[in-house]
């Protein structure tokens, strides 16, 4: 379905939303039937930052049942950051409908920058975050306390990390856009920014899967960076805008 230059009344919108939900779900059944096949190579490839820390000790499954939910788990998730554009594109071009001709311009550029940021925290959680936090936590464990890693356990708390980073770093997006639809100037974000942090705080404790201060340290360390950088972006684009809004005392 193209996307609809006009603005349409809410039953349009309704029967958009559908169009685009039915779109999502037909591209994560497909995909997930099409990595159903090469699962094991994304499970490897999810894993390996971790299964070094068990030395020759494999991960096991506790009943013949997991093999299969295991491999259908993976295929679904790997179809989630495979086919995150195509998800990513349809989210947004839904609400393409209720934007202004002048803000449309914008569509093509936050779609890249969205792409970018998501693939860009699913690699930097697996290469710098993945091992060091999993190694936290395994290290957690006392003497006299045997672990027996369970495969199915440990890689959905791997893909958990991953998205949640994938979708933390998104940040830039929404910092952007608030002030892009001015509904919070540049001057109020940046005077406040102990408030910002406090909430990169929560969204980072919120956005990973376990209670390791590693995980939400590292998210929060790249979330100030994001944040800052998405500030001094929009300075730049945004500095007619701001100086008129300095002059107002906004």
């Amino acid at each position: 379905m193209p996307i609809s230059p006009r603005r349409l009344p809410i039953t349009e919108h309704l029967r958009e939303l559908r169009h685009r939900l039915v779109i999502i779900a037909i591209v994560v059944f497909a995909g997930s039937i099409a990595m159903y096949f090469p699962a094991p190579f994304f499970y490897d490839l999810a894993m390996s930052p971790i299964v070094h820390l068990f030395g020759d000790q494999p991960l096991v499954l506790l009943n013949p049942f997991e093999t299969f939910t295991l491999r259908f788990k993976v295929a679904l998730y790997a179809t989630l950051v495979v086919g995150s554009p195509i998800i990513i594109w349809q989210v947004m071009a839904f609400f393409l409908p209720a934007l202004k001709p002048n803000e449309r311009r914008w569509l093509l550029p936050t779609f890249a920058a969205m792409v970018i940021l998501f693939v860009g925290g699913v690699v930097f959680a697996h290469q710098v975050v993945l091992g060091t936090a999993f190694e936290w936590i395994v290290g957690q464990a006392w003497e006299g306390v045997t672990q027996m890693p369970e495969a199915s356990t440990y890689f959905t708390g791997a893909i958990l990390l991953l998205l949640g980073f994938g979708l933390g770093f998104q940040l830039p997006v929404v910092v952007f856009y608030l002030m892009i639809f001015n509904i919070v100037p540049y001057d109020k974000l940046r005077k406040n920014w102990r408030v910002a942090y406090t909430v990169l705080i929560v969204v980072s404790a919120s956005a990973t899967p376990d209670w390791s201060p590693v995980t939400m340290l590292a998210l929060f360390g790249a979330l100030v960076a994001l944040y800052e950088i998405s500030m001094l972006l929009a300075r730049v684009v945004l500095a007619r805008r701001i100086a008129r809004q300095k002059a107002r005392g906004y």
